[in-house]
């Protein structure tokens, strides 16, 4: 699944297009490397995503195409 696609769909960012604008920016990395939107994301992959000041990290646990609401969170894990 892209990048910009599994943002929104695990709801780390609420659309797709704010997450292809932070890829293209260059304000999101996996495993260390700037990301472009379109990079397949795999399970394990650490993204980090920077806003402002704020840096986030999170594992990615699994990558589905449809998931509910409440059931986005255990897509990822929120890396300290």
């Amino acid at each position: 699944m892209r990048l910009d696609k599994y943002l929104k769909v695990s709801r780390i960012i609420k659309r797709r297009t704010i997450a292809n604008d932070a890829c293209d920016a260059g304000k999101v990395t996996v495993n260390g490397k700037t990301a472009r939107a379109s990079y397949d994301v795999k399970p394990e992959d650490l993204i980090e995503i920077t806003f402002g000041e704020r840096v986030s990290k999170y594992r990615v646990i699994t990558v589905q195409e449809n998931v509910r609401k409440e059931n986005a969170a255990a897509m990822y894990e929120i890396v300290l």
